[in-house]
Formats: C-alpha cells, structure tokens, sequence
C-alpha cells in the first residue's frame, strides 16, 4: 500500500507519555477519533513503556473498517480501585467493525479490589472489566496479554466474528469474579492457543451464545470452562454450537460445566462438544448443574426451565480431586436429553471415581470410567 492510502499514528505524538504516570487518556482518545474518520485503512502504535490510562470508550460508527492496534508497551490502570471501579469498564470499544489488536500488555492493577473484597468490606465497588467489546464484529485479538483485572478480564457482548490466539491471562487463584474471557450474545467466535490463570471461569459463555469455537486453552487455577449461569431471567436466548477441544485444566474447581438457576426459564443448551480434553486434579470434572440456587435466593425449591440436549463428552481423562468425578444434576421439569460420553476414563486417589445421575438421560459408548450412570 503506498503511504497516501494507509496512515500510522504513534500515540506518543499525540501527547501520550510512557512513563506510568502522566494520564493517557485524552491522547489515545485523540489517536482513535483520527483512526476511526480516516478514509484508509489505520494503524495505531503503542510503543514501548508504560502508558497510564483512565477509563476510555472507543466508539464507532468508523468510516475505517480496519483498524490494526499494535502495542509493544503496556497499559496501566489507575492503582486507585474507585477511579475505574464504578465505571463497568476500563477499557472499552463499542459499535466498532474491522478492529484488530496485536500484542501489548493490559495491567488491571485489581490486587487492592482482590483485597478489598476478600475482607468482606461493604463499601468496595464491583470493579471494571479490563478489556470488553459491545456490538461489534469482525474483531481479531492476538499475542495479548491482560494481568490483575479487577474484574472480567475480556468480555464479548452482541458481537460477531471475532477470533482470538494466544492470549495469556493472569490473576490470583483467590482474586474474586476474574473471569478470563466471558462470551454472550454472540456468534461466530474463535478462541485459541491460550493460557488462562485466575479466580473465576477460565472460560464463561453466556446466553445468545451460538457457534463458539475453543481449542487449546490451558486452564488453571480457575473454575473451569463454564456454559452459565443461564436462566436467571424468564426469556433468555438460548446457547448453542459450542465446541470445546484439547483443553487442559489444572487444579480448578471445575472442568467442563453446564449451569442453570434452579428457576423457570425459557432459554436452552444444545449441540455441545467437549472433545480431548485432560483433568489434573479437578474438583468436578464433568458437571451440569441445574439446581444453581446460591444462599437459597430468588430460586429456593423451583425447577430449573433451561433444556439442556445433544452434549457430547469424547476423550476425556485424568484425575478427580473428589470421589464424584461425572456430576449430571438435571432439572426436574426438562431433564437432559441426548447426552453422549465416549472414551472418558477418570479417576480419584488411583481408584475407580464415580459417577452421579438426576434426571439425565443418554448413552454411553466406548470405554467409559466412571462407568455411566445415564
């Protein structure tokens, strides 16, 4: 591309300073507006050192459906929690087409919120997710790296085509609601090559998911790779399409989840696939949990209305850090249907594990230990 038809813009020349101390904010506002009305396709360029930034929304509608971000630094919170913890977001991009980042470093600075809550504090804010985008697609994220966020690492709501690959998060086993990447409303999302270290679900995927793509991803700690929590509201887009593929998951709480709130819904879960997948020491390696009531709130004694069919396990194996390795635990009302599981040996302290049914219903093939309970 000859120079007149692309343009590069270094934040550093728009007044951004990579000293960790001096707010960025406006500088990198002022970048994406030049990016975002240029007729050519634009490049942004965060060179190396630590650059201080606010809490700062990147909107479309562009004029540019190709955006590149290249970040060889790394972007810092502020260490004060209650500057971006109101806020939901620190960083955020939305109605966007065509935007791709590469590289770089997203520092949450959550470790004082972790605190904060874990003290049982009553006065912490929710904290903001680092990085979301909203209403967008066609997005590509590579090589990025995101550290200590307060809360939800990476979200993608109401977006499409969107591909992610080698994305490493990092966060406290104990660090409250860190999610690393948290999926709905969504379609036609590809996540791979990763590495996922944190508090909460490795991989979240909520309502109006459909066609979801993961393959290896490194889970631990965490909570596992989790469909849910569905089913808290009444008229809820269902999830399907989701393929999980050559995960490892290392002392979570959980593996391969499905769960619901024990409560009526309209919403569903079907044609799941978890393939290849290896448990070392996992509390539950193979869950669906659809009487999801935490503290008995809002849901004591209801059936969980989310049907849940069609959910393959094939080739997985390892250990069980409990005796129940295969927990089916299906509402009363719609209990799961179809549920497939093929070559899956587990076991516990080199015994046999077990296996537990309620309202499941299926087949088993192939050598399976746990032997079924289906």
């Amino acid at each position: 591309m000859s120079a007149s038809s692309s343009s590069t813009y270094n934040v550093i020349n728009y007044g951004a300073k990579p000293d960790g101390k001096t707010d960025s904010t406006k500088a990198f506002g002022n970048v994406w507006a030049k990016a975002c009305s240029s007729p050519y396709p634009a490049s942004i360029y965060v060179p190396q050192g630590k650059f201080l930034l606010g809490t700062a929304t990147f909107s479309g509608k562009c004029i540019n459906k190709a955006i590149s971000i290249t970040i060889d630094g790394t972007l810092v919170a502020s260490s004060n929690y209650r500057v971006t913890g109101k806020n939901g977001n620190w960083l955020k991009f939305q109605h966007v087409d065509g935007v791709s980042i590469r590289g770089g470093l997203l520092d949450g600075q959550g470790t004082a919120l972790w605190d904060c809550k874990n003290s049982d504090k009553s006065n912490c804010p929710i904290g903001a997710t680092t990085l979301e985008f909203s209403n967008s697609k066609n997005i590509m994220i590579s090589g990025l790296t995101s550290m200590n966020s307060q809360m939800f690492h990476i979200v993608f709501n109401g977006c499409e085509n969107v591909k992610m690959q080698g994305v490493n998060i990092m966060a406290a086993g104990n660090s409250p609601n860190t999610d690393g990447i948290h999926v709905q409303m969504s379609s036609h999302v590809t996540i791979v090559n990763s590495k996922i270290r944190t508090g909460d679900d490795c991989i979240s995927i909520g309502p109006g998911t459909s066609n979801l793509w993961i393959e290896n991803i490194a889970c631990g700690p965490g909570h596992g790779i989790s469909i849910g929590s569905l089913g808290w509201k009444l008229n809820e887009p269902g999830v399907q399409n989701v393929t999980v593929k050559t995960v490892t998951f290392t002392g979570t709480q959980n593996g391969v989840r499905i769960k619901s709130w024990g409560r009526p819904s309209n919403g569903f879960v079907r044609n799941i696939f978890f393939q290849d997948a290896i448990m070392v020491n996992v509390q539950n390696p193979i869950v669906i949990d659809q009487n999801y009531c935490p503290n008995n709130k809002g849901c004591p004694g209801q059936a969980s209305g989310i049907k849940v069919s069609g959910v393959t396990y094939q080739n997985i194996h390892g250990t069980s850090a409990t005796q129940v390795a295969v927990k089916f635990d299906c509402s009363s009302k719609y209990p799961c249907s179809g549920i497939k599981m093929k070559d899956v040996k587990l076991t516990y302290k080199n015994q046999v594990a077990e296996a537990s049914c309620n309202h499941a219903g299926g087949a088993a093939l192939g050598s399976v230990q746990p032997e079924s309970c289906l």
